[in-house]
């Protein structure tokens, strides 16, 4: 049996930690992403640099060490993927935190980057940032719940017909929910 060869994973707290080279493979994964029909936050391919270029300095920018973390997964020196986990600044709901933005290059697909990704996100958020649930919304129509049900996120409900692609494609947007962590 052929073993599999996991990324490398990198946490990341704070945009200093972030090199021109790794921006530059940040948004080129996205670009990848979007383009070849990911559900990564830009639903209108075809995205340019000048579309996702802004959004990865947004990204980098909110980074904080007790409240946005990113981590990347690579193969040697290149990026296979990447996630943004986020936690509420209000102490109300402080204990949770929100998943944004998991994504995996096309070419690396099935290589259990995005599990494995996520598997750290979920050490990251209860060991290091002492959170009690994970949320996310996914898209609907994409088989995205059954990737994080594998992963043991379960639905907590659905917004019907919320994302409108184009005339007659119109989905659903999937609440799912990691508790405990």
């Amino acid at each position: 049996m052929k073993q599999r060869i996991l990324p490398t994973l990198t946490g990341i707290t704070g945009a200093h930690e972030v090199t021109a080279g790794l921006r530059r493979q940040l948004v080129d994964c996205w670009i990848g992403v979007t383009n070849a029909g990911g559900a990564a936050g830009f639903p209108f391919p075809p995205v340019l640099e000048s579309d996702v270029g802004p959004a990865v300095d947004d990204i980098l920018g909110r980074l904080a060490p007790a409240r946005c973390r990113l981590v990347t997964a690579s193969f040697g020196e290149e990026l296979a993927g990447w996630v943004v986990l986020q936690r509420d600044p209000f102490r109300l709901v402080a204990h949770w935190g929100t998943v944004h933005h998991l994504q995996t290059r096309p070419e690396v697909r099935g290589r259990g980057v995005g599990s494995t990704l996520m598997r750290e996100l979920r050490t990251v958020a209860r060991d290091e940032l002492g959170l009690e649930q994970l949320r996310l919304a996914a898209r609907g129509g994409e088989g995205l719940e059954h990737f994080y049900g594998r992963l043991g996120w379960r639905e907590a409900g659905r917004w019907p017909d919320a994302l409108r692609f184009a005339p007659g494609d119109t989905r659903d947007e999937v609440l799912m929910l990691l508790d405990p962590l």
